[in-house]
C-alpha cells in the first residue's frame, strides 16, 4: 500500500493543491513503513493538475490530507485514491496514527470550493 501526504516542511499542507511536494510512504502487509519518497507537486490548483493520475500510477491508494475542494476530492476518488481529510502535523507521526487506526475523515471540504466542477472556468484555489 502507498500513502501520499501533501507536505510543506515535513508537515501536512493545509491545502493539497498548493503543497510543496508529496511525501509517499510504502507500507507492507505488517503495517511497517518500508519506503519514504518525495514527489514534487505540479504548480497550480490540484484539481486542475494531473496529480491524481500521477499518484495513482505510482500505486498510491490513500491520501492523508488537510483540506481540499469538492473537485479535487472527486478527482482523487475517480482514480481510486481514498482521501482522509482533516489531517495535520508531522507526516511521519501522521502515518503512525493511521497505521494504529487513529485517523477519521472529518468529512469537510473547503466551503468556497463546494459545488465547483474541477473544469469550471474562473475556478480559484486561494487560501
Amino acid at each position: 500500500m502507498k500513502i501520499a501526504i501533501p507536505t510543506r516542511d515535513k508537515f501536512v499542507d493545509d491545502h493539497f493543491g498548493h503543497c510543496e511536494f508529496y511525501t509517499i510512504y510504502t507500507i507492507d502487509d505488517s503495517k511497517n513503513v518500508t519506503n519514504k519518497e518525495i514527489m514534487l507537486s505540479p504548480q497550480g490548483c490540484g484539481c486542475k493538475s494531473n496529480i491524481a493520475g500521477v499518484l495513482s500510477q505510482q500505486g498510491v491508494s490513500l491520501m492523508l490530507a488537510g483540506n481540499m475542494g469538492e473537485g479535487a476530492f472527486q478527482m482523487l476518488n475517480r482514480t481510486g485514491i481514498q482521501v482522509v481529510r482533516g489531517c495535520s502535523g508531522d507526516t511521519d507521526n501522521l502515518v503512525k496514527e493511521f497505521l494504529n487506526d487513529k485517523l477519521i475523515d472529518n468529512g469537510q471540504l473547503c466551503s468556497h470550493h463546494h459545488g465547483h466542477d474541477h473544469g469550471e472556468e474562473g475556478h480559484q484555489c486561494n487560501h
